[in-house]
């Protein structure tokens, strides 16, 4: 999306970690691992949560992505101390064997299983980006950028001027409300996590409804506020149907939407070849050259 395009396949663990990772996260954290299989995160934490809370394990897991996420009982094992081995894990995932595109603290609270909640005090540990980003290229020719949500993380702090995290959806709405009220000149990147955390994974659709029909009335004070060269677009890096089986994302294909208060027609802009088209629209935009990839469809917004 922001014109690095993934080049190299990121390792996948359908069957669990090796024991040549599981081992090394034991010895330096001095903590045993229980978990070690791909599962839902709300499932894992309900089935082994009690158990973590009494022995001070590491609850360990992933998907069907590449990612290795740490639960632990915010109580049991101090925030501090998760990030601490979560980094740790970060370290020993970036290659040659074994590259991990995130760990993923995971913090939750709760006295038993029926009440357990993770928490918002998720951390990602992503890997380095490979190379010069479009975000890096804004903020090289004096492009005020920002993140808000979980941009800061996926980009370790490449590229981002002023970043904001997340407790929710709304929180970040309300995050966006203070940059547009700055009279903001730049570009504000905006991730809302609880579309795919809380709702998409747990296949709740009736939760991620409620989350749309809130996201819509943030959305209409935004669009309230734009000036006529503002310009606003809204898509996802991946689907994540509550409706269909399974906990993993879900569908290649996803929303893109374009706005401007300038805007004197509508059209459509229809499949684009890839996500690289977004970050080079943002280029154009701001008249900055990045890397060759991705085409930017900012004349067919007219």
């Amino acid at each position: 999306m922001m014109g690095l395009p993934v080049e190299q396949a990121l390792s996948t663990f359908p069957n669990g970690f090796p024991d040549s990772i599981i081992s090394q996260i034991e010895d330096f954290s001095g903590r045993k691992v229980i978990g070690n299989r791909p599962e839902s995160g709300t499932k894992i934490i309900a089935e082994l949560g009690e158990e973590q809370m009494k022995t001070g394990d590491l609850i360990v897991y992933t998907s069907g992505d590449s990612v290795l996420q740490i639960a632990a009982h915010e109580e049991v094992i101090p925030l501090e101390e998760l990030y601490r081995i979560c980094e740790f894990a970060r370290s020993i995932v970036n290659g040659p064997e074994y590259i991990v595109g995130r760990i993923i603290a995971r913090p939750y609270v709760g006295p038993d299983k029926d009440h357990f909640t993770r928490t918002a005090n998720r951390h990602d540990f992503t890997l380095e980006p490979t190379g010069t980003t479009d975000l890096d290229y804004l903020q090289k020719s004096g492009v005020h950028t920002v993140g808000v949500g979980k941009i800061n993380d996926i980009f370790s702090g490449h590229g981002i001027d002023e970043g904001y995290h997340n407790e929710s959806n709304m929180d970040g709405m309300d995050h966006v409300d203070h940059v547009m009220a700055e009279d903001f000149e730049g570009f504000c990147f905006t991730n809302l996590v609880d579309f795919d955390a809380m709702y998409g994974h747990r296949r709740n659709p009736i939760g991620f409804g409620q989350a749309l029909m809130d996201f819509d009335q943030r959305l209409e004070r935004v669009l309230n506020n734009l000036k006529d060269d503002d310009l606003l677009l809204i898509t996802a890096d991946h689907g994540n149907d509550p409706g269909f089986t399974g906990s993993d994302h879900t569908r290649e294909y996803v929303p893109l939407l374009a706005y401007s208060p300038s805007m004197a027609k509508t059209a459509s802009l229809g499949v684009r070849d890839t996500f690289a088209d977004f970050g080079a629209t943002i280029l154009d935009n701001f008249e900055v050259t990045g890397n060759p990839v991705g085409t930017s469809f900012l004349n067919e917004l007219k």
